[in-house]
């Protein structure tokens, strides 16, 4: 398998050495895997966006949070890296997992071991929303990559070795897209603990309202020179094997943008910062809004979306409300700009301090990615 060179992901082999788990040459096996012992992160469990739930059910998706990098070291990162990474200006959410190369169906795999209740806010939205998926990661089983299962001829619910440090036998659960560059694989933590993935091998980092590449160089200072620190906003990143789908909510609001001539996607993004902080308050407001652009169900029925065309148009699913939200602008005028774009974001909310941040919010915006 062709993957993309994130990072020195490694796993120590029972008889010697360390084998590289990440690398673009798509001959490499990977080599059976002993243990490392590494340390738990600072308040582990803490922040998390939902509870774990036992017996292989899988919490509801509460909120999504959108990665801004990826880190990742040879071998564990330490606790108090993964702490120093928390306390950095802006950072919101942290998330450390297991990780390395394993081998399945003759071909080397790089996997992540991840708690799927949890885990499930970090991948891309569409994804993210898939119960079943991860529920089937929660039974113990795995998934990977749209592009891993069409590569290795994988068919969800078969049995297949996987081999790490053990050769358990486990059946896939299904494919979506992970939107992690280099880790076309996920496993269960259980699962990854008997297969000898590295613990806290690598970390996720949402740090809204601050350049990803200011965070990039903050959290390569902490890690060190041998870390590979990756921006998840790199235009390279943005639509790899995804054939154009959104897979972030920047994209999302940049491609509802496209259906009102006229909007700039910076107010879409505003909207969805102040509304939801993008899809992380997503539950019913005091007023009866919903979803990540917090639409009241009786404005929602004229003006709801079926974005991801999946027969029903979702007042809780980005993919359904982002474009929605830019419908209902564009109704009111919004591509027009000037005083009808004053108009139509009052319209959304009728209150001109509402305005004023949302138009601050969306100059921001246009600053930090121009």
């Amino acid at each position: 398998m062709l993957i993309a060179t994130i990072a020195a992901l490694a796993i120590a082999s029972t008889s010697a050495g360390v084998y590289a788990a990440l690398t673009t040459d798509g001959s490499g096996h990977a080599a059976p895997a002993g243990a490392q012992h590494g340390d738990t992160p600072p308040g582990a469990g803490q922040g998390d966006p939902v509870k774990v739930v036992d017996d292989g059910q899988v919490a509801p998706l509460r909120r999504v949070v959108p990665p801004d990098v990826l880190a990742a070291e040879a071998g564990s990162i330490s606790a108090a890296k993964i702490a120093k990474i928390a306390k950095l200006t802006k950072v919101r959410d942290v998330v450390a997992v297991a990780g390395g190369a394993v081998q399945l169906q003759g071909r080397q795999v790089n996997a992540f071991a991840v708690d799927p209740s949890s885990f499930r806010s970090w991948t891309p939205p569409g994804t993210a929303k898939k119960t079943d998926l991860w529920a089937a990661l929660a039974a113990d089983r795995f998934v990977v990559s749209p592009d891993a299962a069409k590569q290795l001829q994988l068919t969800t619910g078969y049995e297949y070795p996987v081999v790490g440090r053990t050769i358990p036998k486990l059946t896939m659960g299904g494919s979506g897209d992970l939107g992690l560059p280099g880790i076309n694989m996920l496993v269960s933590k259980k699962a990854g603990t008997q297969m000898g993935l590295v613990p806290n091998v690598a970390v996720l980092v949402n740090a809204p309202g601050v350049s990803p590449a200011k965070v990039v160089s903050a959290v390569r200072k902490i890690l060190g020179a041998g870390a590979n620190v990756v921006n998840l906003h790199d235009a390279k990143y943005q639509s790899s094997g995804t054939g154009g789908k959104a897979t972030s909510y920047l994209d999302l609001y940049k491609q509802a943008a496209t259906t009102c001539p006229g909007l700039s996607w910076t107010v879409l993004a505003a909207i969805g910062q102040v509304e939801s902080d993008h899809g992380r308050n997503a539950g019913r407001s005091s007023a009866g809004a919903l979803g990540p652009m917090q639409f009241l169900p009786s404005t929602w029925k004229t003006y709801g979306v079926d974005g991801d065309r999946d027969g029903k148009a979702d007042i809780m699913n980005p993919y359904d409300a982002i474009p929605g939200a830019a419908k209902y602008l564009c109704a009111n005028g919004a591509g027009r700009g000037g005083q009808q774009l004053y108009r139509a974001i009052w319209q959304y909310n009728h209150a001109d301090w509402y305005v004023q941040k949302v138009l601050n919010l969306a100059r921001a915006y246009a600053a930090r990615y121009s």
